[in-house]
């Protein structure tokens, strides 16, 4: 071993000294001489944990790929260098046929794959919707939809001076009797419902069980029963507490197909004459007709323009379709779908469009124009049966409301500050509430029924005017003023609040109840209620998580 140099040696020198004094000092004992106290160790946060999906196996989905591009060396081999002529002419024809061959296949592939990713306009069953689900979840999804269809359930309305007073104090009797049932609400069940952000949801009418359907973001129906026995699911560990446990049971329908953005469900609306069907309305441009008996899904019309809304009279032989391109359609069920009417009423999308139920032929219109509308339909379809034409644009219907035979057709005009995100009639046909970006929720008080001569409302200006943030941005969906569909209660309606809570509010504007839990986590941004049960309401998220609002005996 080569002896050490005298740099090497001092260098060990001062690292023998340090070592020593670093021993001699106890730095915990000067610590404590000097009271300095320990630093406290940060405290546990407790966050609300998600609720637990249950963990099942779901069928792998069929996935379409082109064949992947290979090196001509690796395919073409070694070749034999003392092969003759007469087997080079047989490799080289072998070798071009089989080129040919993986040509045609990598087009046939590339087609398929194109053709999978274009909406779906035939007829699909049950067993294509539900191309995720298990056998036996199918067989719980027919047993839950058949359980359903033993009774018919037709929309009711209510009687257009149902809770109509005199009195400020019949008025608030009501709301305080409402206020003693809402109040109560609490979380009973929790599921992921859907796989992505939900757009809009309905509650079937059926009392015996709380069965909501909600829309999502890329085309999915999810199918929640809500208060169904819960399936014992464990976590790794093993335990899994009742709080984050899903509630229910659900089942995932892909209705509307590419699985994109593009097919968000905008609105989901019952059967009128029977809550066994269900129509969904896509941005694809589609309508599609589902049946709880037959479990087919059919398209029963397409649209050039993207579907914000639909609404049918309780007659159900019509309906009415809103569109991005400021236009409403007119759609007689009992005709061809060709024979549609499509009238341009606005220079702006069309959010929504709403029926009044007690007087249909009077439409709401609510438009990004900033303007809500009430139409005669009467007065437009007669421009339809005076030109023939089956698409009129914006200038010809202009046309016909500035004229004195067009006298009539809008009803009502209000002007908000900024888009108008949506309006409906409440279930009496008296009642309007309107939503709008300019932090808004605006009512109005209409005896309809006496305008029915008259080529306008003698007055139409909004009674009440709520502050309510409706800023939601890109991630959530649009707040909207839902009516609560039962026509045997003081009419009320549901809306999301900002601030993760549910708030429910009288047609006279009275706050009845604000709905929180700490378990939420954020926004419930789509709202639904029973109709024919007070204390059943519904909402969803931006990550498809869903919530039933009911009292804690039922849980």
């Amino acid at each position: 071993m080569s002896e050490l140099t005298a740099y090497e040696l001092e260098r060990e020198a001062n690292i023998a000294r340090n070592r020593a004094l670093l021993e001699e000092l106890d730095l915990k004992d000067v610590v404590t001489q000097l009271g300095i106290p320990p630093k406290p160790k940060p405290a546990n946060r407790t966050r609300a944990k998600p609720i637990q999906p249950a963990k099942t196996v779901k069928r792998a989905r069929e996935v379409v790929e082109a064949p992947r591009r290979q090196s001509a060396r690796l395919k073409n081999g070694v070749v034999n260098p003392n092969e003759t002529a007469a087997q080079k002419r047989q490799r080289e024809e072998e070798e071009k046929k089989r080129r040919q061959i993986e040509e045609q296949e990598r087009l046939e592939a590339e087609e398929k794959a194109r053709l999978a990713k274009r909406p779906r306009h035939q007829e699909l069953d049950l067993t294509t919707l539900g191309d995720t689900l298990e056998e036996s979840e199918l067989s719980s999804l027919r047993s839950s939809l058949q359980a359903v269809t033993n009774v018919p359930l037709p929309k009711r309305i209510a009687d257009v001076n149902a809770f109509v007073f005199d009195e400020d104090q019949k008025n608030e009797a009501e709301v305080e009797e409402l206020r003693n049932k809402l109040q109560k609400l609490r979380i009973v069940s929790r599921a992921k419902v859907t796989a992505d952000r939900v757009y809009s949801a309905a509650y079937h009418p059926d009392a015996t069980k709380d069965l909501v359907f909600f829309g999502d973001k890329h085309g999915q129906i999810g199918i929640w029963d809500a208060r169904a026995p819960i399936d014992e699911v464990e976590d790794e560990d093993g335990d899994i507490s009742a709080d984050h446990r899903e509630g229910g049971k659900h089942w995932r329908l892909q209705c509307h197909w590419p699985a994109s953005s593009t097919s968000s469900i905008s609105s989901i609306k019952f059967d009128p004459v029977d809550a066994h069907s269900l129509f969904t309305t896509s941005y694809d441009g589609t309508i599609r007709h589902f049946s709880f008996v037959s479990g087919i899904s059919q398209e029963i019309f397409s649209s050039e323009y993207l579907i914000t809304s639909v609404d049918l009279p309780v007659s159900g032989h019509e309906m009415w379709i809103s569109d991005a391109a400021g236009g409403i359609t007119h759609l007689d069920l009992r005709e061809p779908k060709d024979k549609a009417c499509w009238y341009g009423l606005s220079p702006a999308k069309i959010g929504t469009v709403s029926i009044n139920p007690t007087n249909p032929h009077f439409l709401l219109t609510a438009s990004n124009s900033r303007v809500l509308k009430v139409w005669d339909s009467r007065k437009l379809q007669k421009l339809t049966s005076a030109t023939g034409p089956y698409q009129l644009s914006q200038y010809t219907v202009e046309d016909l409301v500035y004229s004195k035979k067009g006298k009539g057709t809008v009803r009502g005009i209000f002007q908000h500050g900024k888009s108008v995100s949506s309006a409906y009639w409440d279930p009496r046909g008296r009642s309007i509430v309107s939503t709008s970006y300019d932090d808004s929720i605006r009512l109005w008080d209409l005896d309809v029924a006496k305008y029915n001569s008259s080529f306008g409302f003698p007055s139409f200006t909004p009674f009440r005017g709520i502050k309510h943030n409706c800023q939601t941005g890109k991630w959530v969906t649009i707040l909207r003023a839902v009516w609560n569909p039962n026509p045997d209660v003081f009419p009320h309606f549901t809306i999301g609040n900002m601030s993760y809570a549910l708030d429910i509010y009288s047609c006279k504007g009275h706050l009845i109840a604000r709905l929180k839990d700490s378990r939420l986590t954020a926004t419930q941004a789509v709202t639904c209620s029973h109709p024919s049960i007070v204390e059943r309401c519904a909402t969803g998220n931006a990550s498809g998580r869903c919530v039933l609002w009911a009292p804690p005996d039922v849980e």
